[in-house]
């Protein structure tokens, strides 16, 4: 860790990074608990998890290509304003007392699409400014301040949420984004790209086109990147799928409300936290082949065996246990895709596996919240597990098939 904290470019994204993440977990898990206490229903939980899934799935096929492309700093301080000033805009709402759930229901949409577009960009930028040698510890860093800013978040937002109420919790998260632009503003000066546009006789649409299937058939060649494609997309729509039975089991199963909830997102924020803050010398020293499938069989036996704790503090240790394989499961991934990956087919590859993400998280979103609200949470809770089961038999598989593309180096190219 000390080698990637001497950087200061590092550094500044860093804490850009954690300082987001408070805001944008208290919005998460403020959103999410107003809409099921406005509402007393889990589908619309659910339908809010497709909903905020249908736009990057229409943009993210194309946007890798710009990412590529593009100064991915210059790409970052955009999506942050526009996410900061839809956000204060409807805080403003609130204050105004003139919000409704369906005002935060279109800007939670907007926000993750935004989120979305950003967790690719600030991975190739990582990736970017980070030397080959330290990836896993400068991984290891970003999801340390990603998952402690979450952390903060799950640890105040249900002891606060009655004081500031859903208006502050906005403005708050307006507020930070503030920070992070002014953050990657300084990271470093100039244009930089890891690869000049090619100009083609065939014209900027063809050429586009042509862009973008070129990083699907890099994807195609190598068993072990699509099997870790899998691992990925399963882990993640897991993970987003997550929220929307998390405050039902607050509420319904362990009775103990706003508070509960806090509970829960604080047990998973410091077990993501821990997790990330070891996840480099553990992947080091066992290699990812062992720890994302391990990490994703702990995550699936932590979220099945929630709805049977019946008591807030055990249901909070088990959420710490999933936050753990979560922080050293997710370092782990990052770190191996980008060992596979070169720096100019980072915008489209991971693209290429937040898509299927996508498309999983679109498919489940509405029968996880139909079977939380109509059956039972348990089942809901259990679909999701399987995916994380999927995750891990997708990780055994990509270690086994690991064959590691030959690949040029392309140096970064300033453009003043």
């Amino acid at each position: 860790m000390r080698h990637v904290l001497q950087s200061r470019p590092l550094r500044l994204l860093f804490a850009a990074n954690a300082v987001s993440m408070i805001g944008s977990g208290m919005n998460s898990a403020a959103v999410i608990w107003y809409i099921l206490q406005a509402t007393h229903s889990e589908k619309i939980l659910g339908a809010l998890v497709v909903a905020q899934a249908i736009p990057p799935l229409l943009l993210m096929p194309f946007s890798g290509v710009i990412i590529d492309r593009e100064d991915r700093r210059h790409l970052v301080i955009a999506l942050d304003a526009v996410r900061g000033l839809i956000i204060l805009s409807v805080a403003l709402l609130c204050f105004r007392h003139a919000v409704e759930v369906w005002h935060l229901f279109v800007m939670n949409v907007l926000v993750s699409t935004g989120f979305w577009m950003f967790w690719p960009i600030i991975n190739a930028l990582l990736q970017e400014l980070t030397p080959e040698e330290h990836i896993a510890e400068s991984n290891g860093m970003l999801m340390a301040g990603f998952q402690g800013g979450w952390l903060i978040a799950g640890a105040v937002v249900g002891f606060v949420y009655n004081k500031i109420g859903i208006g502050g919790i906005l403005l708050i998260d307006a507020t930070t984004y503030v920070f992070s632009i002014a953050c990657y503003a300084v990271v470093r000066s100039g244009r930089h790209v890891v690869r000049e546009r090619v100009v083609s006789s065939a014209g900027a649409v063809r050429q586009f086109w042509m862009e973008m299937r070129e990083g699907f058939a890099f994807v195609g060649r190598d068993r072990a990147l699509i099997m870790l494609g899998v691992t990925w997309a399963s882990f993640v729509a897991a993970m987003m799928l997550t929220s929307v039975v998390t405050a039902p089991v607050s509420d319904r199963i362990l009775h103990y409300g706003a508070v509960g909830y806090g509970w829960l997102n604080a047990g998973w924020g410091f077990g993501a936290f821990a997790g990330s803050l070891v996840s480099a010398a553990i992947v080091q020293r066992f290699g990812w082949r062992k720890v994302i499938p391990l990490s994703m069989l702990l995550l699936a036996v932590a979220l099945f065996s929630v709805p049977f704790s019946r008591v807030i503090y055990f249901a909070a240790a088990l959420y710490f246990l999933g936050g753990l394989a979560r922080g050293a499961g997710g370092v782990a991934l990052s770190s191996s895709i980008m060992a596979l990956v070169p720096k100019h087919y980072m915008g489209r590859v991971q693209n290429l596996f937040s898509v299927f993400a996508i498309a999983l998280q679109v498919s489940l979103g509405p029968v996880v919240g139909t079977l939380a609200h109509n059956r039972s949470l348990v089942v809901a809770i259990a679909l999701i597990a399987a995916l994380y089961i999927i995750a891990t038999s997708a990780g055994v598989y990509a270690g086994r098939a690991q064959e590691k593309p030959e690949s040029e180096k392309y140096e970064v190219r300033i453009v003043e």
